[in-house]
């Protein structure tokens, strides 16, 4: 009898039931950081309701396109992972700049678009870059990511920057009940249900939340049914040689982060990236870029939320986030299903994203147990890194004296401390050591972590 090779737990295709609910559960994870990028940009440049919701419907369109060419692939493009793709929050700055300075919305998709395939024709090259990240390195830059969401996750918590109320102890303690929920599903529940708790947390939480008055669904009947994206919809895009040049900057930042968070879900998922899937991978956000010049929405990357999601569920199959990227389609295409989920509060968000941003800390923990710290100078290499990204995200103004194009790179913790990570590894390990220290390669376990 013939038998069949065992298919890899990220290409299994699970039920129609599981599909859905997990998919949903990935959307409701990254929804209001999807969101959010259109609203502080079209809010920065005055933009009336309408227009807003315009972007928003827009953004999720292609924010389900970008992941379904992440998920799915075909030929070149997409990394064939379970990788959700978002807006990246390193674009909002330059973008606000380019866009209340004169060049209006046609400057920030011209800039877009040529980022996008910037970013489509260097990826063969970053490809190549995989072997400066050791464990050692991704260990480091998968902790940082963690570390450096938990502060979103506290925002929600608190009721959601800037909302009136926040901090107030209902919202913390709304948080802390999906917190709780979350965590008695995992613990408790059958394993189906536990891989879907963080979704059973939000839908309870929800649920507690309307009674008490966190929110109502009063946008949900002023909604659209049907809500198309038409090409170049707020005019012909134009190209400025400064707002090119800033969005340059934010393309090797996104991509940074990207490669981040794709060797963080190889990990996870036990599928190691190479250096042709990662170029696979930083194609498809160069494509998803393009895409967001041409249909009114912004620069895409992969959304790290979701990758703690991934590490704590262990559901590792790609086609569950497909199915989440199918959803987005449906609440870009549906403006009155994405006013039901824009209505979910920010406490219950902030209880599940606690869990969600913590695994992804604890997963660069895992990795870089697996590097040697005897004799060596990795602590120091992991520790300078880990300072230097957390410094912005515990003080946002550090950099606000600096130039706008090194602001854009050091005031996103990931890309600071990637980038440290990197350089300090090339440092200690790779150059040559000093008079009388131990040769850097003479431990099997040493090589592992360094080379």
């Amino acid at each position: 009898m013939a038998t069949t090779a065992p298919v890899h737990p990220v290409d299994e295709v699970p039920p129609v039931r599981q599909l859905a609910a997990f998919g949903l559960q990935h959307v409701l994870a990254m929804y209001a950081g999807a969101v959010a990028v259109p609203l502080i940009v079209g809010s920065a440049m005055k933009l009336s309701a309408a227009d807003l919701a315009y972007l928003i419907t827009a953004d999720l369109l292609v924010c389900g396109i970008a992941t379904l060419v992440q998920c799915v692939g075909f030929w070149r493009f997409g990394v064939r992972l379970p990788i959700m793709q978002g807006c990246t929050f390193a674009a909002v700055s330059p973008m606000v700049l380019i866009g209340t300075t004169g060049g209006g919305l046609p400057a920030i998709y011209g800039s877009v678009i040529v980022a996008g395939l910037a970013i489509a024709l260097l990826a063969p090259a970053f490809g190549k870059l995989l072997r400066f990240f050791p464990p050692l390195v991704t260990g480091t830059v998968i902790l940082i990511i963690g570390v450096s969401l938990l502060p979103v996750a506290g925002n929600w918590a608190a009721g959601g920057q800037g909302a009136k109320g926040f901090g107030e102890p209902k919202n913390l303690a709304l948080a802390g009940f999906v917190l709780l929920v979350v965590l008695g599903v995992q613990r408790f529940a059958p394993a189906f249900l536990s891989r879907i708790a963080v979704l059973i947390g939000i839908v309870v939480g929800l649920a507690v939340a309307v009674p008490f008055g966190f929110t109502d669904f009063g946008g949900v009947g002023d909604a659209d049914w049907l809500g198309i994206s038409t090409p170049f919809h707020f005019g012909t895009p134009t190209f400025h040689a400064s707002a090119v040049a800033s969005m340059l900057v934010v393309a090797l930042v996104t991509m940074t982060e990207t490669t981040g968070d794709l060797i963080a879900v190889g990990e996870m998922t036990d599928r190691r990236v190479e250096p042709r899937t990662l170029a696979d991978g930083l194609r498809a956000d160069g494509l998803s870029t393009v895409l967001g010049g041409v249909f009114n929405t912004f620069p895409y990357t992969a959304y790290a939320q979701n990758v703690g999601l991934v590490g704590m569920t262990r559901v590792r199959s790609r086609w569950v986030v497909a199915a989440a990227g199918g959803i987005l389609v449906l609440l870009g295409l549906l403006p009155k299903l994405g006013a039901v989920v824009a209505a979910i509060p920010a406490p219950v968000l902030g209880g599940a994203g606690l869990v969600m941003f913590g695994t992804v800390a604890a997963s660069g923990l895992k990795t870089l147990a697996q590097v040697d710290f005897k004799g060596n100078d990795n602590l120091t290499v992991v520790a300078v890194s880990v300072a230097v990204g957390m410094l912005p995200v515990g003080v946002p103004t550090v950099y606000a004296q600096f130039p706008d194009w090194l602001q854009t790179v050091m005031n996103s913790g990931i890309s600071a401390g990637c980038l440290t990570a990197i350089v300090l590894n090339l440092l200690f390990n790779h150059l040559p050591g000093k008079a009388g220290s131990p040769t850097k390669d003479a431990e099997p376990g040493e090589a592992s972590a360094t080379a």
